[in-house]
């Protein structure tokens, strides 16, 4: 396959159509609905001289992503791309409801059929992008802004995510899981242990922290304290141990559990929910950390967190220091659409959709790095 650069105004900022391993059957429309293969057909066949102009859209508050995705589709698998002409928002803008964010220029049989896979590339991208953004806004507070840990690689199939974790990088995520999650800009996913490798030292979080930090020396050490259900006692264990080497502890306390701390004292319970990673036990932990002066050790959370319980633990002012949150980001929350809204320079939609220009879009030129 040619590698072709897109290029806005003049200078290479976009993601090339090499980043992107598309199926080559996109040719073959085999993603494509049927009735848009039979459209290019007719076109062809019927009006082969007709132009028109597709428009997308959605109708949400959001941050836009997927339009270098998108564009470098057309560059891939359009006939002709170079005769198209193309204007588009960037990755990372901020959208209005009914924005048109791109529009593509030219006979329909060129391009038409892809209309169906730009809306869904759009849709994902810009519903990840989004949430991430929301959630990164919810967690910053008196103007600090507290990491969020994409880590949403068990929660959707793994071949999206190339294109999940550069929509939460685009959100503004400061690390992901996985290595494929940092692929199309060139960096290395960030994580330390799973439940797994404690189960392999019998429970023991001293000797697995002690087999981590031994084989990455380098890494930041940061336990994972909830397999016993009782992270005060266990973060205690490895901070003792490790003192000023131990970076973090996480919890990550199933919602169905109750942290052995409240079973000890039970006189604590009676006014808040004690189930999962709760913010009284998050407060315990601090102070329990302190009270033995452990206060460079950070607390991460995980396990279910959303925009709303993150909003509600920064308004209670619970000492996290970061999360880490999955599946609520991939939510598919928002849908694009594609409008024909242009025949031959003049307006012609269907009725309730029109040409809606947007100035802030930019011409995006196509260019054969072959020749």
């Amino acid at each position: 396959m040619k590698e072709i650069t897109q290029k806005l105004n003049g200078e290479i900022s976009r993601l090339t159509n090499k980043t992107f391993k598309f199926d080559e059957r996109v040719k073959e429309g085999w993603f494509s609905a049927v009735y848009f293969l039979k459209t290019r057909e007719i076109a062809k066949n019927k009006v082969p001289d007709n132009y028109v102009t597709m428009q997308f859209f959605q109708k949400d508050h959001a941050v836009l992503c997927g339009t270098d995705e998108a564009i470098a589709l057309l560059h891939t698998f359009a006939d002709h791309p170079e005769k198209l002409e193309i204007h588009s928002l960037k990755d990372g803008d901020k959208i209005s409801p009914f924005e048109s964010v791109l529009t593509v220029t030219g006979p329909y049989q060129y391009f038409g059929y892809l209309e169906g896979i730009i809306d869904g590339i759009l849709a994902r991208r810009t519903s990840v992008a989004t949430n991430v953004y929301n959630v990164v806004k919810a967690a910053r507070t008196s103007g600090k802004q507290k990491p969020v840990i994409f880590m949403g690689d068990r929660d959707d199939h793994f071949t999206q995510q190339a294109g999940d974790g550069y929509a939460a990088f685009i959100g503004g995520s400061t690390a992901q899981a996985t290595h494929a999650m940092n692929e199309w800009w060139g960096k290395q996913g960030m994580g330390t242990m799973p439940h797994a490798l404690i189960q392999m030292f019998e429970g023991d979080i001293v000797e697995a922290s002690k087999a981590y930090h031994q084989l990455y020396p380098e890494d930041d050490l940061m336990a994972l304290v909830d397999y016993n259900n009782d992270v005060i006692t266990d973060s205690l264990k490895v901070a003792r141990e490790f003192g000023e080497t131990l970076k973090g502890v996480r919890l990550d306390t199933s919602r169905t559990l109750v942290d052995k701390y409240f079973l000890r004292n039970q006189h604590l319970m009676g006014t808040f929910d004690p189930r999962g990673v709760n913010p009284e036990l998050v407060f315990a932990l601090r102070r329990s950390l302190d009270e033995e002066g452990y206060q460079h050790v950070k607390i991460m959370v995980s396990g279910g967190f959303t925009e709303s319980r993150i909003k509600e633990f920064e308004e209670l002012k619970v000492p996290v220091d970061m999360y880490g949150i999955g599946g609520s980001l991939l939510k598919i929350n928002i849908g694009f659409t594609g409008d024909n809204v242009l025949l031959n320079g003049k307006p012609q939609a269907k009725e309730g959709r029109r040409y809606r220009p947007n100035p802030r879009l930019e011409k995006v030129d196509f260019v054969d790095s072959d020749q």
